[in-house]
């Protein structure tokens, strides 16, 4: 399944770490607290999970969507939907 990742993280080793855990779990940074990629179910509760145990649930947001291919062509994109120098010919192909 296709999953998106939002965040607004106030704490900087928080927000770091949860950028990390995206990186490692094969996520792709398209924004700077947006990520995008592919998971399995298991990896996206595992993600979830680690996700939890850092934030502040007081005043932290997270966002994790998930899609099939058809929903992700449907999104529009305006703009520099993309940070040119993040965004990999993977994310590319998720859309293209």
């Amino acid at each position: 399944m296709i999953i998106w990742v939002l965040y607004d993280i106030k704490n900087d080793a928080a927000r770091n770490f949860v950028s990390k855990v995206c990186l490692k779990a094969g996520l792709y940074r398209v924004q700077y607290s947006c990520f995008l990629g592919t998971l399995t179910n298991n990896e996206k509760d595992s993600l979830e999970l680690q996700i939890e145990n850092v934030i502040d649930e007081e005043a932290d947001k997270i966002y994790i969507f998930q899609m099939n291919k058809e929903q992700l062509k449907g999104c529009t994109m305006m703009g520099q939907a993309f940070d040119e120098k993040l965004v990999k010919d993977e994310v590319k192909s998720l859309f293209f």
